[in-house]
């Protein structure tokens, strides 16, 4: 398999609800993301220049393959509120091989072609 049709799972969190669909919305639409499952809100603790912050946050989880990764992230930061967001890739080792070919079609650059 092409090292760029590897399929990535992306985690980021974001401040609200409102937040993190405006932000599914626009990496579906523009391609970057085949799907992001939006979950229930969480608490976070960490500790931020020096302090423990403890935060509601709203996980998401986005499927995109690693030929993509460079501009989802770049579009992730440029629309996430928070000055150092999380977003963390992990490969997908296995998975549903019609799903993986899903998730690279739909994210592919151009319609019709796999990534």
């Amino acid at each position: 398999m092409d090292p760029q049709c590897q399929v990535l799972l992306v985690l980021t969190n974001l401040p609200d609800e409102a937040a993190a669909r405006r932000l599914a919305a626009s990496l579906v639409e523009a391609r970057l993301a085949a799907c992001v499952n939006i979950l229930a809100p969480c608490r976070s603790v960490y500790r931020w220049q020096g302090a423990v912050e403890d935060a509601n946050e709203v996980p998401m989880l986005i499927k995109t393959t690693a030929a993509r990764y460079p501009e989802l992230e770049e579009a992730i930061r440029e629309a996430h509120p928070y000055e150092l967001p999380e977003i963390v890739a992990v490969p997908l080792a296995q998975g549903l091989p019609a799903y993986l070919a899903w998730v690279a079609g739909e994210t592919a650059r151009e319609p019709g072609t796999h990534c």
